[in-house]
C-alpha cells in the first residue's frame, strides 16, 4: 500500500513539473538585469509606435528593466529623463516609483493637433490614464505639431504597469499591441547583455 501511495505521489510531482512551460514564473529565476553599458538596442526597438490620422507617436518605457538594454548613449539619455522627472512624478501620483514613459509625437502635416490625455494604456485588461504629463520640449503645451518637428513629454501613471505582460497603447479609438512583439526582443537582449557583462561574448 505504501509503495502505491509513493508511486502516485511521484507521478503527481512529475505532472506538476511538466504542467508549466519553461520560462513560466515559478519554474526558474528570470535573467538578472545586467549592469549599464552592455545593451545594444535602439530606442525604436523598445518603443511602441502608433498612427492616428496625421499623428505619429512613439511610447518608450523608462523603466530600468528596459532602458538598461539599450545602447550606452541611448541608455544615458533615457535614464537621465527618468531621473529628471522622477520626483515630480512621485509627487503627482503619490507613488514612490511610478511607471514613466517617454511619449514622442510628430507629423508630416503642418499644424496637426493632439490631445495629450487621450494617450492611455491597457494593462491586464484595465485601462490606465496618465496621472501626470510633464513636457520635455517647450512646444508640447501648444497641443499642435509643426511639420516634421517632434514634441515630447514624460507620462507618469499612478497604477503599476507590468512590462512583462501584454501592454496596449491607446490614442482615442486607435490601439497598438506592438509590445507583445517587443517583449521577446527585450528578453533576448537581457540574456545577451548579461553574457557580455560576464565576458562570455564580445561587446559589438
Amino acid at each position: 500500500m505504501r509503495r502505491r501511495v509513493s508511486r502516485a505521489l511521484a507521478g503527481l510531482a512529475v505532472l506538476a513539473a511538466c504542467a508549466l512551460p519553461p520560462g513560466t514564473p515559478g519554474t526558474s529565476a528570470p535573467e538578472p538585469l545586467p549592469p549599464p553599458g552592455f545593451g545594444t538596442l535602439r530606442e525604436d526597438e523598445v518603443s511602441v509606435g502608433l498612427t492616428s490620422g496625421p499623428l505619429r507617436m512613439k511610447l518608450t518605457p523608462l523603466a530600468e528593466s528596459v532602458t538598461r538594454l539599450t545602447a550606452p548613449d541611448t541608455y544615458r539619455r533615457l535614464s537621465g529623463l527618468a531621473a529628471r522627472f522622477h520626483a515630480e512624478a512621485a509627487q503627482a501620483t503619490g507613488a514612490p516609483d511610478p511607471p514613466l514613459f517617454l511619449v514622442s509625437l510628430w507629423s508630416e502635416t503642418p499644424d496637426a493637433s493632439f490631445v495629450p490625455e487621450e494617450i492611455q494604456l491597457i494593462a491586464r485588461g484595465v485601462r490606465i490614464r496618465p496621472a501626470a504629463v510633464m513636457a520635455v520640449t517647450p512646444g508640447w503645451g501648444e497641443r499642435r505639431l509643426r511639420q516634421r518637428e517632434t514634441e515630447m513629454a514624460v507620462y507618469a501613471f499612478g497604477e503599476s504597469v507590468d512590462l512583462e505582460s501584454d501592454l496596449v497603447v491607446v490614442y482615442g479609438l486607435v490601439e497598438s499591441s506592438e509590445w507583445a512583439a517587443i517583449l521577446p526582443r527585450v528578453h533576448a537582449e537581457r540574456a545577451r547583455a548579461g553574457a557580455r557583462a560576464r565576458g562570455e561574448v564580445r561587446q559589438p
